[in-house]
C-alpha cells in the first residue's frame, strides 16, 4: 500500500532523470519538511493548520493540551512515526480509498490516542433513543491526569467562494464544495443544530456511563461533558474577482485560488518562469507534496487539458516556485457549478453556550 512512499525515500538520493528536481521550499514549515510518509505528512500538517473559521466554541485541542507544544518534542515524535509507522498505517486502514472526511476522523483518533497529552476514550459513539438513531459523537477524550471530558467533532472542508449566489457577500452559504453539493453555511449549521448539541440529550449521557469505565466518566460525580470543534481545510478565492472572507473566518485561514479550465492559459502566462507543480489526489488533499514530487508546468498542464476534454470534475493542484511560494489551485469546468446548494434556514445562533 504505501511502495509510492518507499519509492519517494529513494528518490531523495536518485532524482528522477525526466527533470530537475527543484530544491526544497524555503517558506515550507521545517516541521513538515522533516516528514516523507504520506500519512506522517498529512498528521504533520493537521497539528500545524488553522481552522477556517472561528465559532462561539471552543476550537480544537492545541499542541499544548496534546503535550506537544515544544518543537523539539513534536519533532522527535514525528520522527519515531517514520521509522515505525506501522500502527498508524493500521489505524488509517482502508480509509485511504474511503471518504475524505473519514480518513480526516481516522487522523485524529490517532492523534488523540497516541499523543503524550490526550487519552481517546470512544469515537463514532452512536446515540439511540429506543430505535431511533440520534447522531454519532466523533471523538470523545480527556487529558491524561484529569477526569473532566471533551466531546470533539471534526470536519475538513475545501469550499470555493462564489461571486454570486445565495445572501450577501459575506454570508457562508456563497462557499461550496468543489461538486457543489454542501457549503460552509450547511456545515456550520449542521455543527451547530445537531453535532455538538449530542452531549446535551440524556440518551448520551447514559450511553457514556454505560460504554465507558467507571473511572472514565466519574461514576461518583456529575457528568462534565465540555464541546469543541476541529474544521481545518483551504478557502478557495476566485482568480481576478475580489470576494470578501465569510462570516466568522478565522484571520489566518489557509487560502487557494480557483479558477475556470478556460481562464488556465492566462493564469499560467502569469507564473513565474520555474514553476513546477503537482496534481493532489484525494485523500492527501492536507500536506503539500515534497518537492521531489513536483513535475514541469508544461507536464501539469498537459494532465489539465487531457482532464478537461469531457465534462470533468474540478481538479487541485499545488504550483510552487521559489520567488512565489507555494499556491493551492482549484481548477473547474467552464460551467461550474452545476449546482448550488440551498442554505440553511435563518436561526438564532446565539443559543448554544460552549462549555
Amino acid at each position: 500500500m504505501y511502495s509510492e512512499y518507499k519509492d519517494s525515500r529513494e528518490s531523495l538520493q536518485t532524482p528522477p532523470p525526466t527533470h530537475r528536481t527543484p530544491r526544497m521550499p524555503p517558506a515550507t514549515p521545517p516541521l513538515l519538511d522533516r516528514c516523507h510518509h504520506p500519512l506522517v505528512r498529512d498528521l504533520a500538517w493537521l497539528l500545524l493548520a488553522p481552522d477556517l473559521i472561528d465559532t462561539p466554541w471552543p476550537g480544537r485541542p492545541g499542541r499544548e493540551v496534546l503535550g506537544l507544544s515544544d518543537d523539539a518534542r513534536l519533532a522527535g515524535w514525528l520522527d519515531d512515526l517514520e521509522a515505525w509507522p506501522g500502527e498508524l498505517e493500521s489505524c488509517i486502514g482502508e480509509m485511504l480509498t474511503g471518504r475524505m472526511g473519514l480518513y480526516h476522523e481516522r487522523l485524529w483518533q490517532f492523534l488523540l490516542a497516541n499523543a503524550p497529552g490526550t487519552e481517546l476514550l470512544a469515537h463514532n459513539l452512536r446515540i439511540h433513543r429506543g430505535k431511533q438513531t440520534l447522531g454519532e459523537l466523533d471523538l470523545l477524550y480527556r487529558r491524561r491526569g484529569e477526569t473532566e471530558l471533551v466531546h470533539l467533532e471534526v470536519a475538513i472542508k475545501y469550499y470555493l467562494g462564489l461571486m454570486e449566489g445565495p445572501g450577501g457577500p459575506h454570508d457562508q452559504a456563497r462557499w461550496i464544495g468543489p461538486g457543489g453539493a454542501d457549503s460552509l453555511a450547511g456545515k456550520r449549521e449542521h455543527l451547530y443544530r445537531h453535532q455538538l448539541r449530542l452531549t446535551d440529550q440524556p440518551e448520551t449521557r447514559l450511553a457514556l456511563r454505560e460504554a465507558l469505565a467507571s473511572d472514565a466518566v466519574g461514576a461518583d460525580r456529575p457528568l462534565v461533558i465540555h464541546r469543541r470543534l476541529a474544521i481545518p481545510g483551504v478557502l478557495f478565492y476566485p482568480w481576478q474577482q475580489p470576494l470578501p472572507t465569510p462570516r466568522e473566518a478565522n484571520p489566518v485561514h489557509l487560502r487557494g485560488t480557483w479558477l475556470c479550465w478556460r481562464a488556465w492559459r492566462d493564469y499560467r502566462d502569469g507564473l513565474p518562469a520555474g514553476t513546477h507543480g503537482a496534481r493532489l489526489h484525494k485523500p492527501h488533499w492536507l500536506a503539500l507534496p515534497r518537492p521531489e514530487r513536483l513535475l514541469p508546468l508544461a507536464e501539469i498542464e498537459a494532465l489539465l487539458a487531457q482532464h478537461f476534454r469531457v465534462p470533468a470534475s474540478p481538479l487541485q493542484i499545488a504550483l510552487w516556485q521559489a520567488d512565489m511560494g507555494w499556491r493551492r489551485l482549484f481548477v473547474v469546468a467552464d460551467d461550474w457549478p452545476r449546482q448550488i446548494p440551498l442554505p440553511p434556514p435563518d436561526v438564532d445562533q446565539q443559543g448554544l453556550s460552549p462549555r
